[in-house]
């Protein structure tokens, strides 16, 4: 797992619909002490960064607005942001901006500007081009903001009330083992089925233990089969973890289930909870471990 203590840059990309208000989020980014480029190509966003990469420690929040110039500057975009996602050194963000289209046509008209896309037409048609163009930047999006109703006041206090420095949120894991005999628990994110591992209950000397024994958990880890799932769930656990921290989720439950919820998930989820420890606030938790009677409690 990667180093959790490193402090992160934190790259905001600003984008959206034209006339939604990048100028003002723009500013509003400024008065919050990020390095701000107004209008960066997003074919020189890969250059930027490993400028900012080299001066880190000087410039630790960072903002670009990108506006619309064609489909193509917009893969490179997509591809900057696969990249940005297996770096460590940067969390990155995309807030969009949106209207509807009344109210992009109105602005239009207001300040008599013509649209990029339709410089010589009516605005609306080069505003529904452009939302076939970000539409598949939008679902990336992080934050999207709609200003229709918000005046210039409200857009900043808005992005000042998302993106103001605060006391840093924790983010945890819960590591839950269960029974399926039992039902499944109801506020886990991930489940993982383990009913495919050998298991301890049918040999006798170990029946009545846990998990948590040692020659149980032994047991259970001797096998091929768990070795392999625990090194491929701790992979894709290294992968998936980064993405809800920079999600912005504050807890994650990882249930792990077995028939009974007493031996091959106990010691799953004891495996797990340590592995993941080093690298996240973890707690782990047996629902269902002392629900067969008579258990020698070892």
């Amino acid at each position: 797992m990667k180093d959790k203590s490193k402090s992160k840059v934190e790259l905001v990309i600003i984008t959206g619909m034209s006339g939604a208000g990048k100028t003002v989020a723009i500013h509003s980014f400024e008065d919050l002490g990020y390095f701000c480029v107004d209008n960066l190509p997003p074919t020189l966003l890969p250059k930027f960064l490993e400028l900012m990469k080299d001066n880190q420690e000087e410039n630790k929040k960072l903002a670009v607005v990108m506006d619309l110039r064609g489909r193509e500057f917009f893969d490179t975009l997509y591809e900057t942001l696969d990249q940005l996602a297996e770096d460590d050194w940067i969390a990155e963000q995309v807030l969009f901006l949106d209207a509807e289209d009344q109210t992009l046509v109105t602005r239009y008209k207001e300040t008599r500007r013509s649209h990029p896309l339709a410089p010589e037409g009516l605005p609306l048609e080069g505003i529904k081009q452009e939302r076939q163009i970000l539409d598949e930047l939008k679902g990336r999006a992080q934050i999207i903001l709609h200003t229709d109703n918000l005046p210039a006041k409200d857009l900043r206090q808005k992005i000042t009330e998302h993106f103001k420095e605060k006391k840093q949120q924790v983010f945890s894991v819960q590591v839950v083992s269960f029974g399926f005999k039992h039902g499944v628990p109801i506020d886990a994110d991930l489940m993982f089925d383990v009913r495919f591992l050998p298991n301890p209950h049918y040999v006798d000397s170990m029946r009545d233990l846990t998990g948590k024994n040692h020659e149980v958990s032994s047991y259970v880890f001797k096998w091929k089969e768990t070795r392999t799932f625990m090194r491929k769930l701790q992979d894709l656990l290294e992968y998936m973890l980064p993405h809800y921290v920079r999600e912005g989720k504050s807890q994650l439950v990882i249930a792990i289930g077995c028939t009974g919820g007493q031996h091959r998930s106990v010691a799953l989820s004891e495996k797990l909870g340590d592995i993941l420890s080093k690298s996240y606030t973890t707690h782990v938790y047996h629902r269902d471990i002392d629900k067969k009677r008579g258990r020698i409690k070892k």
